[in-house]
C-alpha cells in the first residue's frame, strides 16, 4: 500500500470541490449557515464536515475509503487491524477493557493510569488489582511498573484475565514493557496499553520503541497529542490472539458516536501520512532543534532542565524543574503571562510538549526562548527540599469495597483531616494529568491526605473531590 496516500482526506476534498448541494445533515450545510462573526474560523473547515454519503463510507461498517485509511494505519504499525477513534483515547480504553474482562473478573492495573481506565473497569464490573509504580526521586513523580511487581501480582492473583498499563507516562518516561509482555503472555494474560502519549514512537530510532513493537496485544494512542490530528482523534491497534476482534469492534460501535466527525477522521488520515513519511533526516533535524532549545533554557537561573535516566524517554517531552522558591504552578503562571502555555505543571515541575518537526520546518524558537528569559529572569537559585507529590501507594492492592457493592452505599462528607483510614467514595484526580490519586472504594491513607493538602497549597486543580477547596471529602 502507498503510505503517501490519504484516501479519506482526498475523497472529502474531491467531494467538496464538486460544489454539491446539501439536503442532508449536518445543519450548517458545509458552513454556509455559520454566522459571519464565526466564519473566519469555521468556514473552510466545515466544507469537509460531511456525513455517510455515497462514496464517503461508514466508520462503523467501513468498506471503502475509511477502511483503506485504517488498513494503511495497520500496515504502518505492522498489526492485524487498526481503528480510527473520534471520541479520543478514552473510548479506546473503554472498548479494549470491556472486550478483555467481564463482570467479577480480575484485571491488573498500573495505578498511575488515566481516569478512563478505571471508568472502563467500572463499566465492565471487573475487579481492579492496583499495581504501584516505581517512584523517581529526582523528578518527584511516579514512573512505570516493574517486571517484579507484575510477577508478584500474577503470583497473588493467577486468575487475572488481563493487565492494562500506561506507556509512556505523562512525562515521557518508559520502562521494561517488553519484559512485562513476555511474562504475561507466558501466563496467557493479554497486555492492554494506554499509549496516549506515544503515537509518534514508531517514527524512528530517535524515540523509544512503541508498545506495539514491544509485544502489546491492544494499544490505544492519542494521535492528537503529538501528531497533526484534531483533538479527540485517536487510534486503536489490535494485534492479539487472546481477545476476539469482533468483541472490540462491537464495543467500539456501542461507545463511539453514530455521527462521527469527518474532519477528525480526515485529520487522522493526514496524521498517519505525516508519521509514515517521517525520515531519519527528519529525526536528526528534530533532535538538533530540541538540543538547541534545551541548551538555551538551561542557561536560565532558577530552573533545571531534567534528563531521562540512561537517556531513555520521549525527547518531545521537556520537563523544567523549579530550582527557586516558586512551585511549578507559579512558574507556569509566569510563562503564561508572556504568552507561553505549557502542557501542565505539578508542585515541582513544568512540562512542555515539543512539536514533531520535519527537516526544514521552522518554529519561532528565538522568540520563545526570549519570552522564557523575560518571564523567568528574576528567579534566584535556591536549595530547597523537593516536594514529593508522587503517588504514595506502592506495592499491590485491591479496593476495600468493590465497584458493584459501592452502588448500594450512601456517602457522607467529612473534614479532610479526619478521612485517614476511611473508605473513599469519589475519584480524587489532579488534572492535568488526569491520574487518580484515590479511587472510590479505596482506603484513604495518611500519606494521601498529605498529598492532597500539598497539591491544594501549591495550586493544583482537581476533577472529582468537588469539596476539597472546603477541606472536605466524601467517604463511605
Amino acid at each position: 500500500m502507498n503510505q503517501n496516500k490519504k484516501p479519506l482526506y482526498e475523497k472529502l476534498a474531491a467531494h467538496e470541490e464538486k460544489s454539491v448541494y446539501s439536503f442532508h445533515v449536518p445543519g450548517h450545510k458545509y458552513g454556509s449557515l455559520i454566522p459571519k462573526d464565526a466564519s473566519r474560523y469555521f468556514q473552510e473547515l466545515l466544507k469537509l464536515d460531511a456525513t455517510e454519503l455515497s462514496g464517503l463510507d461508514d466508520l462503523h461498517s467501513p468498506e471503502g475509503i475509511i477502511l483503506e485509511a485504517e488498513e494503511l494505519l495497520a500496515q504502518l504499525h505492522h498489526v492485524k487491524r487498526s481503528y480510527f477513534l473520534v471520541n479520543g483515547s478514552t473510548v479506546g480504553n473503554l472498548a479494549m477493557i470491556m472486550a478483555a474482562v467481564k463482570e467479577n473478573e480480575k484485571i491488573l492495573v498500573q495505578r498511575n493510569c488515566h481516569k478512563s481506565v478505571l471508568n472502563g473497569i467500572r463499566l465492565a464490573g471487573a475487579i481492579p488489582i492496583l499495581l504501584g509504580p516505581e517512584l523517581d526521586e529526582e523528578w518527584g513523580i511516579a514512573s512505570g511498573v516493574s517486571v517484579q511487581t507484575v510477577s508478584q501480582a500474577i503470583e497473588l492473583y493467577p486468575d487475572a484475565k488481563a493487565i492494562i498499563l500506561t506507556y509512556p507516562n505523562y512525562y515521557g518516561m518508559v520502562y521494561d514493557l517488553q519484559g512485562i509482555a513476555y511474562l504475561c503472555h507466558e501466563k496467557g494474560i493479554p497486555v492492554l496499553v494506554d499509549e496516549a502519549h506515544g503515537a509518534h514512537f514508531i517514527a524512528g530510532d530517535c524515540f523509544p520503541k512503541s508498545s506495539v513493537e514491544l509485544g502489546a496485544d491492544l494499544v490505544v494512542q492519542s494521535a492528537h497529542k503529538t501528531l497533526p490530528a484534531m483533538t479527540m482523534g485517536a487510534y486503536l491497534h489490535y494485534n492479539t490472539n487472546f481477545i476476539r476482534k469482533e468483541a472490540v469492534e462491537s464495543y467500539l460501535q456501542m461507545l463511539q458516536s453514530s455521527s462521527p466527525s469527518y474532519p477528525i477522521m480526515a485529520s487522522l488520515d493526514i496524521a498517519r501520512g505525516y508519521l509514515a513519511t517521517f525520515t531519519r533526516e527528519d529525526g536528526e533535524y528534530l533532535l538538533k532543534k530540541i538540543t538547541e532549545f534545551k541548551d538555551r533554557l538551561q542557561q536560565i537561573k532558577g530552573i533545571k532542565v531534567l534528563s531521562y535516566k540512561n537517556g531513555e524517554g520521549d525527547p518531545l517531552k521537556i520537563t523544567l524543574q523549579s530550582a527557586s522558591a516558586l512551585s511549578g504552578f507559579e512558574i507556569q503562571k509566569l510563562l503564561e503571562d508572556e504568552g507561553i502555555y505549557t502542557e501542565m505543571a505539578d508542585p515541582n515541575n513544568v512540562l512542555l510538549v515539543f512539536p514533531l518537526l520535519k527537516k526544514g520546518m521552522d518554529f519561532p524558537f528565538n522568540e520563545v526562548n526570549a519570552a522564557f528569559e523575560k518571564a523567568l529572569h528574576a528567579l534566584a537559585p535556591l536549595k530547597k527540599t523537593k516536594l514529593n507529590f508522587a503517588l504514595a501507594h506502592q506495592g499491590i492492592s485491591k479496593l476495600e469495597i468493590n465497584i458493584k457493592n459501592q452502588g448500594n452505599l450512601e456517602s457522607r462528607l467529612v473534614p479532610l483531616d479526619t478521612a485517614s483510614g476511611k473508605v473513599c467514595a469519589e475519584f480524587i484526580i489532579p488534572y492535568p494529568p488526569g491520574i487518580p490519586l484515590l479511587f472510590p472504594g479505596e482506603v484513604i491513607s495518611r500519606e494521601s491526605i498529605e498529598q492532597i493538602k500539598l497539591l491544594l497549597e501549591t495550586g493544583a486543580r482537581f476533577q472529582g473531590g468537588k469539596n476539597l477547596l472546603q477541606r472536605k471529602m466524601s467517604i463511605y
